[in-house]
């Protein structure tokens, strides 16, 4: 379906998202703005504003109806930049608008992998926690927020609190990539010491519970 060229009010619509300026979000309403308009690279207002972190913005947004699953030529969505910017406040606000929490972006990853490899701990505990969220979710790579976590974390302390909130999580410490290579194993080669230990001690429950389970 072919969109209709943005008005005037639709370019002041998507300024003020960016801007995070509520004022002139309900303004640019009031005059029409379609609250799904799209600027050159496919970003709706909402998305915009998440980009931005623009929380107040956002909730002006999604409590005047906008999409929080709309997703731009990247295929990023507002819900879905979240675990990018690590806005626990952001997520929040998202989550009266009834994000897909399967949709994937141009990775084929849900949010929490990304959050997961850029060490967003508190996002990660969140999205766990307040949503159905599914922690081994594996993206095109082959990979989960575990893997992700390893193979593109530094290891440090950050790092390891995001495996240890996975694992907790019930993340499945045992779930290869697509060359067969545990997260312990990747921890093991790149010298993470903490993180190879937590690995290790999850395969070990993990095996424990599978034989538990098995008689």
């Amino acid at each position: 379906m072919t969109r209709r060229a943005p008005s005037p009010a639709d370019h002041a619509l998507l300024d003020a998202a960016h801007r995070g300026d509520v004022d002139a979000v309900h303004a640019a309403l009031s005059d029409g703005a379609d609250l799904e308009a799209r600027d050159p690279d496919g970003r709706t207002p909402l998305l915009r504003a998440a980009l931005a972190d623009r929380v107040e913005a956002a909730r002006a947004l999604v409590a005047a109806g906008a999409d929080v699953n709309a997703q731009d030529a990247r295929e990023d969505s507002p819900w879905l930049v979240t675990g990018v910017t690590g806005s626990v406040a952001m997520m929040r606000v998202l989550l009266p608008g009834g994000p897909d929490l399967t949709l994937t972006n141009r990775f084929g990853g849900v949010s929490v992998i990304p959050a997961s490899e850029r060490g967003h701990v508190s996002y990660v505990r969140a999205v766990l926690a307040e949503t159905g969220i599914d922690v081994d979710h594996v993206n095109r790579l082959g990979w989960t927020a575990l893997l992700e976590a390893v193979i593109l974390g530094d290891g440090g302390r950050t790092h390891q609190e995001v495996v240890e909130t996975l694992l907790a999580a019930g993340a499945d410490p045992l779930l290869p990539d697509t060359d067969g290579v545990t997260a312990r194993t990747h921890a093991e080669r790149r010298g993470f010491t903490g993180i190879a230990t937590m690995l290790r001690a999850a395969e070990a429950r993990t095996a424990a519970e599978g034989e538990e389970g098995g008689r």
